[in-house]
């Protein structure tokens, strides 16, 4: 079981929208070097829409080889069409990801029935370790309980990203689940907690900046340490909330940026951050400690 800080990886871009391949490496990297127990590639914050199939693959081929088994890699291969969500699926695993990550189909909002024979039909399809992810705020459609519980009985369905932040929903559902069957965090404000009910980890957003002190709040968090990892995570919490100032993964490209962590390159729809958000996500970065007055 893939258990930790899993950093949900921007797509470094050059300021024309072109994926730069050498910050790319050198993310990979910096998270290895900094204690992030696996790498999530072109998921959400990843920029997985905007990118052509061709992209999708060369950045999950370059991030497995890059890492080269130094720690777990997850690719982000949801889609709203079944087939697609196929295609990039098998694309991933013969890029030799450890394990696939998928969105429920967005826009379309599919019945629950329709959400189980969607991901069944994948997971018949492709033999990798597949996720699930539930982000209902995002993708207007809502992945209820019930309809996890029934694909947790899938072969090859291994877990769960849920990004609801609900806490009571999530220890209702890491209660109903078989016990090698994992429940992520897809909400940093409230990861901590979900891993001391039981979750497994957290696939975070936040990770991208501030890696270490992620990784270590999942550690305390993952061996029942309560107060050393709420009071670690507290030092971080001001991320967690300004990071989603605009839509992800705006403020946190941006946020890379102040850093050199990667230059100011983002796909439209999404633009740059707004010149109003700057100061409060530079002030979170200081008070994070990751960022020098």
């Amino acid at each position: 079981m893939i258990t930790g800080s899993l950093v949900a990886l921007i797509t470094p871009m050059s300021p024309d929208g072109a994926v730069d391949t050498k910050k790319l490496d050198d993310l990979v990297e910096f998270h290895i070097s900094e204690g992030t127990h696996g790498i999530v590639a072109v998921g959400t914050t990843g920029e997985s829409s905007t990118l052509t199939p061709e992209e999708h693959t060369n950045v999950i081929r370059q991030v497995v080889n890059t890492v080269n088994g130094r720690v777990p890699v997850i690719a982000g291969t949801g889609a709203n069409a079944t087939h697609e969500a196929i295609d990039l699926t098998r694309r991933a695993k013969e890029a030799g990801a450890d394990a696939c990550l998928l969105v429920t189909p967005y826009y379309n909002k599919p019945t629950q029935e329709g959400l189980f024979q969607h991901f069944k039909a994948i997971a018949d399809a492709v033999d990798i370790p597949q996720i699930l992810y539930n982000v209902p705020g995002r993708t207007a459609c809502d992945m209820q309980n019930e309809t996890v519980v029934r694909l947790s009985a899938v072969n090859n369905i291994v877990g769960v990203k849920d990004a609801t932040g609900d806490l009571e929903r999530g220890e209702a559902l890491i209660n109903l689940v078989p016990a090698d069957f994992a429940v992520y965090s897809g909400d940093d404000a409230t990861a901590v907690s979900l891993m001391l009910l039981g979750g497994k980890g957290n696939i975070s957003v936040t990770a991208n900046v501030a890696p270490r002190v992620v990784a270590q709040a999942a550690e305390l968090a993952l061996t029942g340490h309560s107060d050393k990892a709420h009071a670690l995570d507290a030092t971080i919490a001001s991320l967690h909330s300004n990071l989603f100032l605009e839509s992800n993964p705006i403020p946190v490209k941006w946020a890379c940026s102040q850093l050199n962590l990667c230059q100011e390159g983002i796909r439209l729809p999404l633009t740059p951050l707004s010149d109003q958000h700057h100061s409060a996500v530079r002030q979170a970065l200081i008070e994070a400690g990751v960022l020098s007055v």
